[in-house]
């Protein structure tokens, strides 16, 4: 009975609803214990250091069909958001089902909670048997990404509305797409009892959770959480404007003159040093919470991916390379290490006692 209570106390704890479309109050239930039988991992190679596997976290037997899903997105989809989604949605248990608590009938079916409706326009066929198959996750994971995947490219052609592209594509997935148009952003704490609010609020928190530490690197992490240079903040996050490709700023702006030391504003790995297209030279560092920090415009980088940096070590040295009109740092906070995986910066800096 395990299963059932923890989907039901998930339920309650959290008010949130599968995939709900505008349908109200759900209540998930869970058709029967899940057992270790059926389902499975496909045949993807789970890269290290991605998801945390193991009993509190993403079970094993799914780890790879979740990465799979994110890795066939071509818009920065991270596998934490998806196995956090269907840990809100399911508690990992494929004979999950909701019902309306009202009436008792069945509403939204399987791991990944679709409703039938929307079964029929975007579950696929993901294991080639010739058919798709709500109560098989080696169909309903796919076609959660591929789901996902649709809303957050449509998320990124809405610079304007409350929100970051993955906040606004997790809101389009829980109350359909017309509500996030309808409040221009997430639906606030008002909406439908606060379900959609809290349900994007948990992802993001819980995605974190799920992500493993990356210890690859051969020295140990540490040092202090601190901002990334010293200089006054310029252009703000999610500013508009016909200057960014995007049409609004993914991230924040610092004002420093060329040759300004930058920092690691805490310890991680560096996974990408290079220089691209509109950003110019640019650092991005994995930190241990699963979370991505890029730096971008520099004159001179002074780290190279696979490189492990403390918190506030000099990683290169501000400029005006890239698409710029001046010299200054562009700093993201991302969920993923992709374009359109951003977040608010200043929120993430100064949980982490970051004084900006």
């Amino acid at each position: 009975m395990e299963a059932k209570r923890g989907i039901a106390l998930l339920a309650a704890a959290f008010v949130v609803s599968p995939l709900a479309l505008g349908l109200g109050i759900i209540l998930l239930i869970a058709a029967s214990d899940d057992d270790d039988g059926g389902g499975g991992g496909g045949d993807f190679e789970l890269s290290a250091g991605t998801l945390r596997i193991g009993p509190g976290f993403v079970p094993a037997k799914y780890a790879g069909l979740i990465q799979k899903a994110a890795a066939d997105c071509d818009q920065g989809l991270p596998a934490a958001i998806l196995a956090a989604q269907i840990k809100a949605e399911s508690n990992f248990n494929p004979k999950a089902q909701s019902k309306d608590p009202k009436t008792g009938k069945p509403i939204a079916d399987g791991i990944a909670q679709f409703i039938p409706g929307t079964w029929a326009t975007e579950g696929i066929d993901g294991n080639g048997d010739g058919k798709k198959d709500v109560w098989d996750p080696e169909d309903a994971i796919p076609s959660q990404g591929s789901m996902m995947c649709k809303l957050l490219k449509t998320a990124k052609k809405h610079p304007g509305y409350n929100g970051s592209p993955i906040e606004l594509a997790l809101a389009g997935y829980n109350a359909g797409w017309g509500r996030v148009d309808q409040f221009k952003g997430v639906p606030p704490v008002g909406f439908a009892e606060g379900q959609t609010y809290n349900y994007v609020k948990f992802i993001m928190a819980e995605q974190a959770k799920l992500t493993a530490p990356d210890t690859s690197g051969e020295v140990e992490m540490s040092g202090e959480w601190t901002r990334p240079v010293n200089a006054a903040l310029g252009t703000p996050y999610h500013q508009s404007g016909g200057m960014w490709s995007s049409g609004y700023h993914t991230g924040i702006d610092f004002s420093a003159g060329i040759g300004t030391p930058i920092r690691a504003v805490g310890p991680g790995k560096v996974v990408s040093a290079s220089r691209v297209a509109a950003y110019g030279r640019q650092v991005i560092i994995r930190h241990a919470d699963g979370m991505y920090t890029q730096y971008a415009h520099m004159s001179e980088l002074k780290v190279s991916a696979g490189d492990t940096v403390k918190g506030g070590q000099v990683i290169g040295l501000s400029g005006a390379d890239g698409n710029v009109d001046g010299p200054h740092l562009h700093f993201e906070v991302r969920t993923g290490p992709g374009y359109g995986t951003d977040i608010s910066p200043l929120p993430y800096l100064r949980d982490k006692g970051v004084n900006i």
